[in-house]
């Protein structure tokens, strides 16, 4: 079974109101099927150096209202919620919340976290790796238990609900798309196992990792973690991939130069890195195609800079 393509963009620097509901509303006109926030919160400051992260004005929940309510056909979500900087029940309600003003917009992306200086920042614990992933667990958990609609009964170690059923109702059922984002074998087996979409994150850009692997070989790894947890599931994923540096032109050697100036790592190769896609629109629809079949990517997401250069390519692409 081939997984269709479609595509989303994440967008993450509007500043201004108006701003927003014209991104939101651009991003429907040109194709896409969502439009991404993301969940971080620091602004200008060492801290936000620290963490490699560009300051983002907007916070995801609000926003994704808002870009809900200026659109019709968009989906909705955020790549990814951090289940670290939520209280749980509050999150997932705010997500079918969400989902119903929507009218089953929403795709609830979900992570176990990894910015410890955004953490510490804000004065969050980050706690060990295998903490982070457990808690993911049982928010997942939750989530699911709230759109079944029973009376709840969960006292984990990270996470409890009991004593009341989860409101609102989504619209989508039995719930709406979980999306759960990472790299490592154990969330990419979690992923594989209870998401709906799974979101790669992006490999190492040396060409050959400590491990002795190419990026090409560790994308397809990272895929036989998921396709080994997912079982016979495994045909109905959506498989998320963001190619961050993103070139629609007719000069691919003059873009892969200023990328590898960027990365400081040689040029020789990066064009087939799989977070990298540079070239002409049919030179990118054909790279696409063979990463489908290679990595299993079908779910692309661009970065807001570029969504409406890489236009044509989602028209070329989508649904097929």
């Amino acid at each position: 079974m081939t997984r269709p393509f479609r595509f989303a963009v994440q967008a993450t620097r509007a500043t201004m109101a108006a701003e927003w509901r014209e991104t939101a509303e651009r991003i429907e006109d040109s194709g896409y099927s969502t439009l991404f926030l993301a969940d971080h919160y620091l602004g200008k400051g060492p801290a936000s150096k620290a963490a490699r992260w560009p300051p983002q004005h907007l916070a995801p929940i609000a926003a994704m209202a808002v870009a809900a309510a200026v659109t019709s056909t968009l989906r909705v979500g955020c790549r990814v919620f951090c289940a670290d900087y939520h209280i749980p029940g509050v999150l997932v309600k705010e997500a079918t919340t969400l989902d119903l003003l929507s009218d089953g917009r929403l795709e609830f992306g979900i992570g176990g976290g990894w910015s410890e200086s955004e953490y510490r920042a804000m004065g969050v614990p980050f706690n060990p790796a295998p903490q982070r992933i457990s808690k993911l667990e049982e928010v997942v958990a939750l989530f699911k238990a709230h759109c079944a609609g029973e009376q709840l009964d969960l006292d984990g170690e990270y996470v409890t609900a009991r004593d009341y059923a989860g409101l609102p109702l989504p619209v989508q059922k039995p719930h709406p798309p979980i999306m759960i984002g990472g790299g490592r074998r154990r969330v990419l087996s979690l992923a594989g196992r209870e998401a709906d979409i799974v979101s790669i994150n992006n490999v190492p850009f040396d060409p050959v990792d400590a491990a002795g692997r190419t990026p090409r070989q560790e994308a397809v790894r990272r895929l036989g973690f998921v396709r080994a947890g997912a079982g016979d599931r495994f045909a109905h994923l959506d498989i998320e991939s963001s190619p961050f540096f993103t070139a629609v032109t007719d000069d691919p050697a003059a873009a892969l130069e200023r990328i590898a100036s960027i990365l400081r790592v040689p040029v020789g190769g990066l064009g087939d890195h799989p977070n990298v896609l540079v070239g002409t629109v049919d030179q990118i629809a054909d790279r696409l195609r063979e990463r489908r079949e290679l990595f299993g990517a079908n779910y692309i997401s661009v970065q807001q800079g570029e969504f409406e250069a890489f236009a044509p390519v989602v028209a070329a692409l989508a649904g097929t």
